[in-house]
């Protein structure tokens, strides 16, 4: 039986939680998967109370969370066997999220090399009429190679 494509896990999960993540972190923010494709892909999140700040807004450091497990879920799309690891993110903060609130979180490749990789993520309101925030991302090929998931069987 073949395996599995990174992508093809991804893809089974449309408009469902992403249970399959080797991530606990991502686990924990407990995205739903909108669109999945090669190279970009766009999650959706409630915001909980225990992704809040004390005014009950979007926490930043979860906003950036956010924004970098959606960038390592496009690399994951792209089905290579090393593990990328992030040298930097930026990210620009906007408007404001609340406890309640549903977002999206969409992804592009923007420069793709043998070594680095730039990527954007951009955090929408659900109704994409109010940026929440943008991040940039590079990130280098490591030597690590990915073990087969359970999920890639």
């Amino acid at each position: 039986m073949e395996r599995k494509t990174r992508l093809q896990v991804l893809q089974d999960h449309l408009d469902k939680e992403f249970t399959a993540s080797p991530s606990p972190f991502m686990l924990w923010m407990k995205p739903i998967v909108v669109v999945a494709e090669e190279g970009t892909v766009t999650f959706k999140y409630v915001v909980r109370e225990e992704m809040s700040n004390p005014i009950k807004s979007l926490h930043g450091g979860v906003t950036a969370a956010i924004a970098d497990d959606c960038i390592g879920a496009t690399l994951f799309s792209l089905d290579e066997e090393n593990f990328y690891t992030t040298i930097n993110l930026n990210v620009d903060y906007f408007a404001p999220a609340h406890v309640g609130d549903t977002i999206l979180a969409k992804t592009l490749i923007i420069k793709k090399g043998r070594q680095f990789v730039n990527v954007q993520c951009e955090i929408w309101n659900e109704a994409q009429t109010r940026l929440i925030a943008r991040a940039y991302s590079n990130l280098f090929k490591t030597n690590v190679v990915k073990k087969v998931l359970e999920s890639d069987k």
